[in-house]
């Protein structure tokens, strides 16, 4: 029976790998089809279990609570990357439709692998060499074998801005080198950094959502705001878009895949690193394009039609992040002077304790002007502290 005549049947379980603000989000959209979406995080106080009934506590970088909990779902996918792959594995020979297939995911999480992939691939992406740690990269330097400056990158576990150090001088390769096995890329002369989220079924269908231009934080080196569209010309935009899908069909992945691309000096667009899931860079469609990427996310797993992509008006995102300074129950100061802004729309995560740049919610404004709309979200970025408070 094929997914879409059988996915509103009571014993059609779908299964999500971990409880952030993703698997909120994906969970509110699968509400709308009162499809029930199953969780595993480490407790139901994360966002997800909020929003979903269906919440189980476990460690989704556990063999046994990924197998356990994988082993009666119809469709299993993921909100963060690093889970057990090797519980998938299995799962997938014992028949669970898994997205992102495990085989991929491995590459993906892996950011060494991931630029091997797009080397051999013929995929653009920047000049990059392997090291087993810190201390081969001083070698290569003082060597000769590479020069200042450059990005590193830990092979695993980076995450939001963490697990990437640039290294400018002499003193960086003492104090910012990074342990452990990394790679080690140019830094490039970008223009600008620019995302495309694109999706992909079984069918083969694939669907780009328009180009996003990113700015960020310089300090916690993560997104501070999204800016749709993205300030390129059409022919630019035309590229990223197909070599979007280039990538997402190169890998062969169903669901979604945030394509992370570096605009250079020269016009060139080089991938700089994916992610197999739902993304920070796709948050705005929830309010400013017909299909949210959360939905389109389910209709790829699911090999359902995917939904139109286009952009209703002009949007800004910006990341609502804790303030430096405070960790502890989280306090929104200000927030009702900010809730009077037209066209402004809060989506908070529901995390109980901030902490300094750790993303807490966003929000996302909405303008007939891309310039009026920017405005409006320096304004909230400014006015809107999340601080400790009891």
């Amino acid at each position: 029976m094929a997914y879409q005549d059988s996915i509103l049947h009571p014993g059609f379980k779908v299964g999500v790998l971990g409880g952030g603000q993703l698997g909120k989000m994906m969970a509110q959209a699968a509400n709308n089809w009162h499809l029930p979406l199953f969780l595993l995080d480490t407790d139901n106080s994360f966002p997800a279990g909020r929003v979903s009934p269906f919440f189980t506590a476990g460690n989704f970088k556990d063999y046994d609570d990924v197998y356990q909990f994988g082993k009666d779902k119809q469709v299993l996918t993921i909100e963060i990357e690093h889970v057990n792959t090797e519980a998938l594995h299995q799962l997938e020979k014992e028949g669970v439709k898994v997205h992102p297939a495990p085989a991929k995911l491995d590459i993906i999480k892996d950011k060494g692998l991931q630029k091997q992939f797009y080397a051999e691939h013929n995929i653009p992406t920047s000049p990059f060499a392997l090291y087993t740690n810190e201390e081969a990269v001083r070698k290569a330097v003082a060597s000769g074998e590479r020069s200042l400056p450059f990005v590193q990158k830990s092979r695993t576990a980076g995450y939001d801005g963490r697990g990437v150090s640039i290294i400018r001088s002499e003193a960086d390769l003492e104090e910012k080198l990074l342990p452990g096995p990394c790679m080690i890329e140019d830094l490039v002369e970008m223009d600008k950094e620019i995302a495309v989220i694109v999706a992909r079924n079984e069918s083969g269908q694939t669907q780009a959502f328009p180009a996003v231009e990113m700015a960020f934080n310089p300090e916690a080196n993560l997104v501070e705001f999204l800016f749709c569209p993205a300030n390129i010309s059409k022919e630019v935009e035309a590229k990223a878009e197909a070599l979007a899908a280039e990538v997402i069909n190169a890998y062969g992945i169903c669901g979604l895949l945030a394509v992370e691309l570096f605009l250079d000096k020269e016009g060139n667009l080089l991938v700089n690193e994916v992610a197999p899931r739902p993304h920070n860079s796709g948050h705005h469609t929830i309010d400013s394009c017909y299909t949210s990427q959360f939905e389109q996310h389910l209709r790829a797993i699911l090999n359902l039609p995917l939904g139109s992509t286009k952009m209703k008006s002009p949007s800004v995102m910006v990341n609502l992040l804790g303030a430096p300074g405070h960790t502890g129950p989280a306090y929104y100061k200000h927030l009702e002077e900010c809730l009077k802004i037209e066209g402004a729309h809060f989506h908070l995560y529901g995390k109980s304790t901030t902490k300094p740049f750790r993303k807490m919610g966003h929000a996302t404004i909405v303008d007939e002007s891309l310039e009026r709309a920017v405005g409006k979200a320096r304004w909230i970025q400014e006015k809107l502290e999340i601080v400790s408070g009891s």
